[in-house]
Order: C-alpha cells, then structure tokens, then sequence
C-alpha cells in the first residue's frame, strides 16, 4: 500500500549504504499514534523503514470514546484494539510487532490495588526483555525510541516499557546475551519520546487565546508548575508540521482510545503547526558523535543517498 505522504526511494541511507531503520517501542496499541506519529509519517516519506513494537494488546484500556462505549465494544476489546492498530499501522506505512505481553490496567484507588495475575507489569524483567531482543536483532534498528523513567506518565506497562527498552538496547548487542535469540545488533542511538512537556502545552495554550479561541488546557496549566529540570532534557527537535494530519488520522484509528469531539481536536490543526511544530526527544545513549541540539533522530548516522546508488541501496 503506498501512501500520498510515502516515498518510494530512500532518501538517505547509513554509511554502509543501508537503509535507515528505525523502532519505537510502545506499551499500548494507541500510543504510536499520540507519541511521535508525525515523526514516524516524516521519516516513512523519507524512506525510512519504521518498527513499532507493541508490549501488550491494550486489553484493559479504557473506552475513552463515548460513542464506542456500548457492551458489544467492551465484550470485544483485546480483537477491536488489534482492529484499531491495523488501521493505525496502514495510515502510518509501518511494520508492527506484539511483544505479547497482557495490558496491566491502571491502578486507582487507595490503596492502590494489587496488579493482575501475569500482567505485563509483574513479568520478570529477563524474561520480558527476551521478546523486544529478538525484535531488535531481526530488524536491526539504528534508532530505538522509548518512554523515560516514569514512563511519560506512571502508568504500571509504560514504566515496564521504559525497562525493557532500556535493558534491550544494551542486551541485543552482546553477543553473551540471549545467545539462542540471534546474532547481536547494537542500535547506535536510544531516545525518550518528549511528547507531553509544559512549554509545548503552554505555547498551544497561548496560541489558542491569542486567535480569541478557547483553550482547552488552561485548567490543566493551572495545576501544571514549570519544571525547569524537566524541561532542560529535551534535545532533539524534529519538525513535523507538515505531517500532523497523519498523526491525527493514525489517532482517529483508534475509535475505542480516540473521542473525535475530546480537547485535542478542538485545537485546530494549523495551531498546532504553528505554536509547537516539531516533535520532541531526549537523547539517551548514543555510540555516534552528534552535537545538540537536534533536529533529526538520525544526525550521526545518515548520509544522503547517492541518486546512481539507489537502486543499490541494501534493505
């Protein structure tokens, strides 16, 4: 299937004349598309061969759209998410992996309740990182993209899923590692997506207002104090405006997680082109030299690709 937004032809390769690859990993069906969807559409156009890899099946997420919230839905959610993830991978021209992993839920209460039996969340961290290996050995991404230590937010699949990205991105390159999961591959770079950060709400916020429109975030900032901290980790910006209708129709995908009428669709499109157009990284790990800030997630790595090599370029 090829996409209006989708190159044909590499435009840049790595330095051994390879295709560019690049994997995110995810906890949920849904958050490729609310994480970093634009970035994945740019460099898709840019033929760039993107991965996500999907820890569980997002079996206990919650219907947060109110037109989707009818038992037939409900009594069907792990088959409709997987549904939702196909249209969502169709529209984003990638390649998706379940990591097969159960959805962990999120806790409320006080105290908090005891997680499910064999959820993602209480599997061991050896045994959970062993399927992202084998995921990174067969792909062999340059990039690997994660959540950070508090997984974006603390949710139980998103801090697991900070764990074993973490641990997979050493793990997959040594050779003493998982022997039986296939030949080591080091990926050179390892990000956090930066996706929900104050200064990115606050200049939407400020846009919205300053066009007389209605900002759907002022009660969110006023509870939000600056984290200057926080804020200092950002490295990498990489501008996307141009792709952010492909975000939000890989959002819109996921009928069950996605409510057309919510916050974020009232703020239109051209706003958020215009306060905030890039998407946001940190640089965890890098076996490259590369200067920050950035604006490509593959500074240090790519090369243009030679128009009479193309058709030597190796994928």
């Amino acid at each position: 299937m090829t996409h209006p937004h989708h190159s044909v032809e590499p435009v840049r390769v790595d330095q051994a004349g390879e295709s560019l690859r690049l994997l995110h990993v995810h906890a949920h069906p849904d958050d490729e598309s609310s994480k970093g969807a634009a970035t994945t559409a740019r460099y898709v156009a840019e033929g760039v061969k993107v991965m996500v890899a999907t820890c569980t099946g997002g079996e206990r997420g919650s219907i947060l759209n109110p037109a989707m919230d009818r038992p037939d839905i409900l009594d069907n959610i792990a088959d409709i998410r997987r549904q939702e993830m196909d249209r969502a991978r169709e529209i984003l021209g990638i390649e998706q992996v379940w990591l097969g992993f159960v959805d962990s839920g999120l806790p409320e209460g006080e105290p908090l309740p005891p997680l499910p039996e064999g959820c993602f969340a209480t599997i061991d961290l050896v045994e959970a990182v062993a399927p992202l290996v084998k995921v990174i050995r067969e792909f062999r991404p340059h990039v690997v993209t994660t959540y950070d230590e508090n997984g974006g937010y603390p949710h139980p699949d998103h801090i697991k899923c900070h764990q074993i990205s973490v641990a997979a991105f050493d793990a997959a390159g040594d050779p003493d590692a998982y022997p039986e999961l296939g030949e080591p591959w080091q990926p050179l770079k390892l990000y956090y997506q930066f996706t929900f950060h104050r200064d990115r709400i606050v200049a939407l916020d400020e846009a919205m207002q300053a066009r007389g429109l209605e900002s759907p975030y002022r009660e969110r900032l006023a509870e939000w104090q600056p984290d200057p901290e926080h804020q200092r980790r950002l490295t990498t910006r990489v501008p996307t405006a141009e792709y952010f209708h492909v975000r939000d129709q890989a959002l819109l995908a996921h009928a069950t997680q996605i409510d057309p009428e919510g916050a974020w669709f009232t703020v239109p499109l051209e706003v958020h082109k215009q306060a905030w157009p890039t998407e946001d990284f940190q640089l965890v790990k890098s076996m490259v030299e590369t200067s920050l800030p950035e604006d490509d997630l593959f500074a240090g790595i790519a090369v243009a690709a030679q128009d009479g090599n193309l058709s030597r370029v190796r994928v």
